[in-house]
């Protein structure tokens, strides 16, 4: 215990330079747990947004770029699929429900998808968990919309609402869609998925947007049609962005995929998720392993800034151990004192970096959510995180033994003598 308070004390009488070593390995644990924190995360995340559905169907492009921009709403369709391939798919013996999705629109940088009424219904996320609603219920107007829960908690939306649709996808638009105002029918609960920033209205509502658009531009004067008047229009709509799939055993899915990926109308594609999301980590693998590898480098970095400034210290300590030898410290007492004064530094650093390490999810937290739909949840570190404090405390303890091995072999007579 003696030598605990001893170190503390020695610690104190260095606070400036134990200060900033203690916030160099600080920021390095922060880097490390927190790029180790978001990709443990975003992989969970990424695995517990869709659940229950057994393909994805969409033109024919990369596996990777149907799963974002289907479920995830990251990035853009290069192509549609026809409304009657999506009907001819949808009454196929194995399929048991199928899912329409159309993007294209937005409101305030949210993306808007068009779909059935039975999305609320056999959508699943999570551990098959459905789709509940906080308030209000689906869309049973041309004109109804059920928001997400972080579009009416960030809009301050309520049910009955209105609110203008935009044309495109960007945060920013200047074409919006005024003539045809949409109400809050419902409000979901919340998922911690893309889900929670998605206006979702009808297929129809959707198409009575442009019902009257020519070559990408709305109609001017007598060429437009008012809300009123599409209502009374056909309103199916002639290609979707893509599909999901349900099938009555996961016994066809092969089989139905290889039916789809054969369509002969049109170039279509069906993945399956999980199988695309073990593609998308595979390509995110080596950046993945490249981002560690530097966080590691830079935790021992921190900690050789913790060596170096062990070593600087000695020569003028050397009178200190000196006179710690003449009172009755044994050379393993002074061993003792510079792998705890290590130690301490570590420990603190390490505290430190944890602390900062959650502040910084905090903040970040919105931000993620918001430009890539990912929700981190701030949950305790895991086994593997509390595996690397370990392994940082113990890479301190071995790189601390290397001043103390030196102080160890200082000789009294060595610390006492007055050099000129």
């Amino acid at each position: 215990m003696y030598l605990l308070r001893l170190a503390l004390r020695s610690l104190l009488n260095r606070r400036f330079s134990a200060l900033l070593t203690v916030l160099a390995i600080a920021l390095s644990v922060t880097l490390l747990l927190g790029v180790e924190k978001i990709r443990t995360e975003a992989r969970a995340s990424f695995a517990g947004t869709i659940s229950g559905t057994d393909l994805i169907v969409g033109p024919r492009t990369g596996s990777v770029q149907l799963l974002l921009y289907s479920v995830f709403r990251i990035g853009h369709p290069s192509a549609n699929m026809r409304w009657d391939s999506f009907q001819r798919i949808a009454d196929h013996p194995r399929v048991a429900w199928a899912l329409p999705i159309s993007l294209g629109d937005s409101h305030r940088g949210y993306k808007v998808m068009g779909t059935s009424a039975d999305y609320f219904l056999h959508y699943r996320h999570g551990r098959d968990r459905a789709l509940a609603f906080a308030e209000g219920k689906a869309f049973a107007d041309l004109y109804d919309a059920v928001l997400g829960a972080d579009v009416a908690r960030e809009q301050g939306y309520v049910l009955g609402s209105e609110l203008v649709l935009a044309h495109g996808t960007g945060s920013v638009s200047f074409v919006e869609h005024a003539d045809k105002p949409f109400r809050v029918s419902g409000i979901l609960e919340k998922t911690g998925t893309p889900v929670d920033r998605t206006i979702h209205v009808s297929l129809q509502g959707l198409e009575a947007l442009h019902v009257d658009w020519r070559q990408g531009m709305p109609a001017r004067g007598a060429a437009r049609i008012s809300a009123e008047q599409a209502r009374d229009m056909a309103l199916t709509p002639s290609s979707i962005t893509a599909a999901l799939l349900g099938l009555d055993s996961r016994v066809a899915t092969f089989a139905v995929q290889r039916d789809i990926n054969r369509f002969p109308d049109e170039p279509l594609m069906a993945v399956l998720p999980g199988v695309a999301l073990q593609e998308l980590w595979s390509l995110l693998g080596v950046a993945e392993k490249a981002l560690f590898i530097v966080s590691v480098f830079v935790v021992l970095t921190g900690l050789v800034g913790m060596l170096t400034a062990i070593l600087s210290s000695l020569n003028e300590r050397r009178r200190e151990m000196a006179i710690l030898r003449s009172v009755g410290a044994r050379p393993r007492h002074i061993f003792s004192l510079l792998l705890l004064e290590a130690f301490g530094l570590a420990l603190a650093g390490a505290l430190l970096g944890v602390g900062l390490m959650y502040l910084t999810l905090w903040l970040a937290q919105p931000l993620i959510l918001s430009h890539y739909g990912l929700f981190i949840p701030i949950t305790a570190p895991g086994p593997w995180e509390w595996t690397l404090l370990g392994g940082i405390l113990l890479a301190a303890v071995l790189m601390g033994s290397v001043p103390a091995w030196r102080a160890y072999r200082q000789s009294l007579i060595d610390g006492l003598s007055i050099r000129t």
